[in-house]
């Protein structure tokens, strides 16, 4: 026992093995004590503490923990997630099919046109979205029909923003859809008409004689301004918004501003004039302006509708259906004339309506069952405004700023057979049309914005002002001492006397001749 005993220390005394037992890592820190050593006296190398014995105890905890963060240090932090995750989560729905479609749903006839299609022949003519942003457009679309049950829908475009863009779907009004809430101007022209009437209770004030003309009314839903129904969303797979109706006095404050969208509808529109409503209010405005400006088709391809009912009616303006007996028009033809495109979408006239109205008019009072002695009575009477009719040709349309309001072109002159007709708006830049056969398409990508001409540059100024010439008529008398104006007061005294005295020796002379 003692000769084994022996050769164990003599194992342990040898400076391999005990280098080998210093190596050996801790079973709770994982820290062996050579490097725990090593690492106190390069401490104590480089700090140089006063007694270091007394705190030598310190120091190591200082190294020990020090290794310890060291090692904490290679841990990974969970990576967080980004708006680009949040937003890829959020669009690989769109491509997850329900398990309740069947095939008989396929084979209906579906409300959404071929957004792949039209994404196909706008980029033969140079422009669109690109083929990945529209078939997820298309796959966000479907979703909105499936979820508001619209019986037709289609792209309108995109609106670009400052912060984020809006895409903009246009649906067909259903009937017996009304508005779910009152616009912000209708809701504060109420708080208003209420405090009036609480003060005039309590404290009556002198009223004013003075009626100023109400307020332009809104169009109904699903009639010229507000025909249809817009949604907007900021990206394919996001929440759909329904955008409010527009009003009159939208359209004409639109007409008189110009901002850039931001990509927030509640954004307030600080503007002179004031815009009423928020930017979704504002969004909707401009719209319905490009809208009425730049959707076109070929001619023919709509046709009147004839309307059952009395033939003394007027025909609605804005009722038209599709020309069964089209005949497509070449697109060579197409590219060379404006008079072979016309606009299907009625013209907002300078009332910020479709269809004019009388404002003289009281509510509920017809023009029509008045006498001609009512008529005699207000010669004053505005004149109704009229637009262009429904189905206008392009060759129509004004020019502004010395520019044409279109250019045509086609897709390829070498393949002429396969081309596509396109037609580019120069007055709201960003709205394209093309024709091809049967098929055209309208779609808007800009920022919502309409040309105002070229940029402005200030005149230069004017020369500078030759200086006056100076005279003795306007050369300035330098002032006189008070002994000068003395002498020349006391000189003009002398002189009106000297004169009066010139003036009575002539009348002295006048009386002896008479006399």
């Amino acid at each position: 026992m003692d000769a084994k005993r022996d050769k164990s220390e003599q194992r342990l005394q040898s400076p391999a093995s005990f280098k080998a037992f210093m190596m050996t890592n801790s079973t709770e820190s994982n820290i062996n004590l050579y490097d725990h050593l090593t690492g106190l006296l390069m401490k104590v190398m480089d700090e140089h503490p006063q007694n270091a014995v007394d705190v030598i105890e310190y120091m190591s905890h200082d190294v020990k923990q020090t290794f310890l963060e060291d090692k904490q240090k290679t841990l990974r932090d969970l990576p967080q997630t980004i708006a680009a995750e949040l937003l890829a989560d959020q669009q690989r729905l769109l491509f997850s099919r329900p398990e309740e479609a069947g095939h008989e749903e396929e084979l209906m006839e579906t409300p959404l046109p071929n957004v792949s299609e039209i994404g196909f022949y706008l980029e033969q003519a140079g422009v669109g979205l690109g083929r990945e942003e529209m078939q997820r457009v298309f796959l966000a679309l479907k979703q909105l029909v499936e979820w508001q049950a619209l019986p037709r829908c289609r792209l309108w475009g995109k609106i670009l923003g400052t912060e984020s863009s809006y895409i903009v779907a246009e649906a067909e009004y259903r009937e017996g859809e009304e508005e779910e809430e009152k616009s912000s101007e209708e809701l504060a022209e109420e708080e208003e008409r209420e405090a009036d009437t609480q003060e005039n209770e309590m404290d009556p004030l002198p009223q004013s004689t003075y009626k100023p003309l109400p307020p332009v009314q809104k169009e109904a839903l699903g009639t010229g301004a507000n025909k249809f129904v817009y949604y907007v969303c900021k990206e394919p797979g996001l929440p759909w918004v329904k955008l409010p109706s527009v009003s009159p006095a939208q359209i004409t404050v639109a007409r008189q501003i110009r901002k850039f969208f931001t990509g927030r509808l509640d954004t307030q529109v600080v503007s002179y004039p004031p815009f009423p409503g928020n930017e979704a209010n504002y969004l909707r405005a401009q719209i319905a302006r490009i809208s009425a400006g730049t959707q076109v088709s070929p001619q023919g391809f709509f046709q009147a509708r004839d309307e059952e009912g009395d033939e003394e009616d007027e025909p609605a303006q804005d009722s038209f259906e599709v020309n069964p007996d089209f005949e497509d028009i070449p697109v060579v033809e197409m590219a060379e004339t404006l008079s072979t495109w016309v606009h299907h979408v009625q013209n907002i006239l300078q009332q910020g309506r479709c269809t004019w109205v009388n404002l003289a008019l009281k509510p509920g009072e017809d023009s029509n069952e008045e006498g001609e002695a009512d008529e005699k009575e207000e010669p004053d009477e505005p004149e109704p405004e009229v637009g262009p009719p429904l189905l206008t040709p392009l060759s129509q349309d004004a020019e502004m700023f010395n520019i044409p309001p279109w250019t045509s072109k086609v897709s390829s002159a070498l393949t002429s057979q396969h081309a596509v007709a396109l037609q580019r708006s120069n007055l709201w830049p960003g709205a394209y049309a093309y024709a091809c056969g049967k098929k055209f398409e309208n779609m808007y990508v800009g920022w919502g914005l309409k040309y105002t001409g070229e940029g402005y540059s200030p005149p230069v100024p004017p020369l500078p002002q030759k200086e006056y010439r100076s005279g003795p008529e306007i050369t300035e008398a330098v002032d006189s001492r008070l002994e000068e104006e003395q002498v020349l007061k006391q000189a003009l005294e002398e002189q009106r006397a000297a004169q009066e005295e010139m003036e009575g020796i002539d009348d002295e002379d006048e009386e002896e001749d008479e006399d």
